[in-house]
This record gives C-alpha cells, structure tokens and sequence, in this order.
C-alpha cells in the first residue's frame, strides 16, 4: 500500500473553466453547469476553478451571458467552497496592458461579485506588471497565488526559478502556482523545482498542467512527493487530452499511497455521471474534437501548448497552406529564440505562432511583423526573459528605442472616461470593465441585452 502519508494534498477542480477551455474553447453555458454546483459544492474540493482565462470573452462573444453574472449565479449556489480565477495581471483578462486603476476596480468588482482565489500570471514572468494585482487582491482580503510560467530554454533552469519565487514572496503572495501550460513538465522536472521552491520559500504550492503530452498524472504524483501542496484536476469525462489528469484517478492513487484529500468519492461519481452525456453532447455538436483528446508528444519536441497548435491549424486551414504545417512548427522555436525565448502562454504563444506562419508562408523571416510582435519589441509586454535579437530589434523599430520602465505607468488612467462615453449602455460598473476589457464585443452584447429587455417589456404589456 506505500508508504503512509498522512499530508493532505488539496485538489481543485477545473471542469468550470480550464477543462471546458481546454476541451470545448469555453463553449459550455452556465445552463450545462448550473444543476450540478450544489454538487461540486459537496466533493470537499479545496476550491472550484470557474473564471477568468478564457471565460469572460467567451461569455460575451459566443454565450451571451453576463461574466459577472455567472460569476454571482456560481457563487449563489457554492457556499462552502473557495472559488478561483486566473487572471493574466496587468492584461486582466484582455489582450493588452491596462491602466492600474482599472486593474484595481477589476479585482475589487471580482471579490464583490464572490471571487475567493486570485491565481495571477505574466506571460512573460515579468513580476512588475502583477505587483498591482497582487497587491489590490490582498487588499480586498482575498487569497493572491503568484504564479510562475513553467517553460523550458537555455536560460530557465532551477537557479532562475529560485529567484523568480523569492520574488513573488517578498511581493507578499499567499501562496505559488508553476503554470505548466503546455504539459510539458516531466516528472523529474517536477520533483527537483518543487523541492527547490520548498526549500527557498516557506509558501504553499500547487502545480497546474495539462495531459496533453501524456506525463500530467505522473507529474502529479512526483511532485506530490516532492512536497507540493495542491494539484489541478478535472472531472474524468472532462479529464485527460489538452485537459488536466482526471480527479477521480488522481484521487484514487493518492489515497493510496497514503495522502489525503478530502474528496467524497461518492460525489465525485455523481458529478462525473452528470457530466459524461455533456461530453457526448458537445461529441456529437462537433464542439469536442478528438484531436484535444488525444496524447501529443510532439508538443515534446515543439514546445507548444495545444490551444496554440489548434490556433495555427486554423490560420493554415485559412490560408488553405496545410501542407505547410511542418515547416511552421520547426519555425516556431527559432522565432521564440529570436524573441528572447518568452513562455508560450497566452498572448506571448498566439505572437510566436502568428509570426512563425508568416515567416514561413511569406517565404522571407521577418518580412511582415505583426503589430503586437512590434509592441513586444517595443517593450510594451514587459521585459523579455532572454535576449532579443539585436538584427530583429533594428530591422522592426529603427533607431526607435524599447522602454525600460513599466509600460502601464505610461497608460492614462480611462474608467470615469468609458464610463462617461458609454452613458445608458452600461447598467453598471460591471459593464463599463468588460467594455474596457472587450469594446466592440461588449457593445455588441450590451445593444442585444437591450434589444431583448425592450422586446419582454413590450411582450408583457400585449399579454396583459
């Protein structure tokens, strides 16, 4: 039976957010999830992931749902268990930089709406842009886990990451996050950095990675024994591909081994019945592909998470240049070293991708640079963890050069301006943040809301 452990190993639940990100592009409605919360609320789970990430523009965009809605709708019905987010920093939830005040108000709304457990990263691990974050988390005392983009190059090894978590302590974080987005963690990887990290602060520490290369569960399981504190899982029927490694397993071999986790395996079977004819369903609709549900091991080789791959088989489908996909991913790593070699996380990974089909299919490096690329070498991300290559620097930006300090201090603060220009159209401070965060996608969603009030109300008035 192993030897006996009683250390409790807590376990967050991905289903509400990573897994339906990973899995369905956070195609599922708060209709799909919202008779079995009470449940979810019973598994003894250490907290529910269930915003943030994708889910706020995929709400507006595709679900016309009110974020911050499902958010109270969630927290309505979970009363015992902690609720997380992942919030991207100084880029909240968008794709760009925002000014400080407007990330303060975003924290502040979320914790009002019930959010317990801030989880924040920069893609590029620049620690600057989520000092405001971090700090407005701990100010609205909620719980803010400072996380670190696990990736791997010449310059991120055990010495580097030491530094990085030493950074994050003195930031004053509740605890520490290695996002292993692309799960391409190994085992041996996994138990050496949590063992470093244990031995140089004295803070909690979960790990978070995906199954897509197939090492996630046995990553799990070596860094538990390293001495990590908690693990992202998911629900089996969403478990496994570009998903986290199932709950139940997870569960079942700890327990074994002697580790607690306060999981009522039960329930657990309850929500997992709940949740296999929703697979099914999104099977049948074509949402779930069985491509995300496989085992990747090219992602071994190529280092890209697997939202980035399905983005660049769409954009060469697009192109119709699908012949041409090879040739695009051995360009992906050279353009990553060119750029100074940033983790492949949202947005750094949509950049790199993006360039590298642009290399490739325009039959010359370089010859277009996309905007965001060129912000990047400007400076406007944050500092790159590596150097950037000086030819790349002087053929994109001249004799222009990148900023040094911290762009958001250059950003004018703009909440009372939308908040002014918008008028009627937000209802709320809510409103005026998720226009802030997505203009023409709010709007949008805010015209239709309106639409559809006006046709109620006139409705209810013939009926009577």
């Amino acid at each position: 039976m192993g030897t006996k452990n009683t250390r409790k190993v807590n376990i967050t639940e991905t289903v509400l957010r990573d897994a339906n990100q990973s899995l369905i592009a956070t195609r599922m409605p708060f209709s799909d999830m919202e008779d079995i919360l009470t449940a979810l609320d019973e598994a003894g789970y250490h907290s529910l992931e269930c915003w943030g990430g994708a889910t706020f523009d995929s709400c507006l965009r595709y679900l016309n749902e009110d974020p911050w809605q499902r958010l109270e709708k969630i927290r309505s019905r979970v009363k015992k268990t902690k609720l997380q987010m992942l919030l991207r920093g100084q880029n909240i939830l968008g794709y760009k930089h925002y000014p400080d005040e407007v990330v303060r108000k975003f924290v502040a709304k979320s914790v009002e709406c019930g959010m317990d457990i801030f989880r924040i990263f920069d893609a590029l691990n620049d620690f600057r842009n989520i000092e405001v974050a971090v700090d407005e988390t701990k100010k609205r005392k909620a719980h803010a886990q400072g996380c670190i983009c696990y990736t791997t190059s010449p310059i991120h090894n055990l010495e580097n990451y030491a530094k990085m978590v030493k950074q994050l302590e003195e930031m004053g974080v509740d605890s520490i996050c290695i996002k292993d987005m692309a799960g391409i963690m190994g085992p041996q990887e996994a138990y050496d950095l949590i063992k470093t990290i244990k031995e140089t602060v004295k803070l909690p520490v979960y790990l978070h990675t995906h199954s897509t290369t197939g090492l996630g569960p046995i990553t799990q399981i070596k860094a538990v024994e390293a001495g990590c504190d908690g693990l992202d899982c998911a629900i089996s029927s969403f478990s496994g591909g570009t998903s986290q490694p199932s709950t139940e397993t997870i569960d079942y071999a700890l327990k074994q081994m002697g580790y607690t986790t306060g999981l009522n395996d039960s329930v657990l079977k309850k929500i997992n019945d709940f949740f296999k004819p929703m697979k099914a369903k999104y099977i049948a609709s074509g949402q779930m592909d069985a491509f995300v549900m496989g085992t990747e091991t090219d992602a071994l080789v190529y280092q890209i998470p697997g939202g980035m791959l399905s983005n660049l088989i769409a954009q060469l489908k697009a192109q119709n240049a699908m012949d041409r996909l090879d040739e695009v991913l051995e360009e992906t790593p050279r353009v990553r070293k060119d750029l100074g070699y940033p983790p492949l996380v949202t947005p750094m990974s949509q950049m790199v991708g993006v360039q590298a089909a642009a290399n490739v299919l325009s039959g010359e490096r370089y010859k277009n640079v996309s905007k965001e690329v060129k912000a990047y070498l400007r400076g406007e991300y944050g500092k790159a963890p590596g150097e950037i290559d000086p030819e790349l620097i002087k053929k994109v930006l001249g004799d222009e050069k990148p900023i040094e300090g911290r762009f958001a201090e250059t950003l004018e603060p703009q909440f009372d301006k939308v908040k002014a220009e918008l008028g009627k159209l937000a209802r709320s401070d809510n409103d005026v943040l998720s226009y802030i965060a997505f203009p023409q996608i709010a709007e949008k969603f805010f015209k239709d809301r309106e639409e559809r009030t006006t046709t109620t109300v006139s409705y209810t008035i013939v009926k009577k």
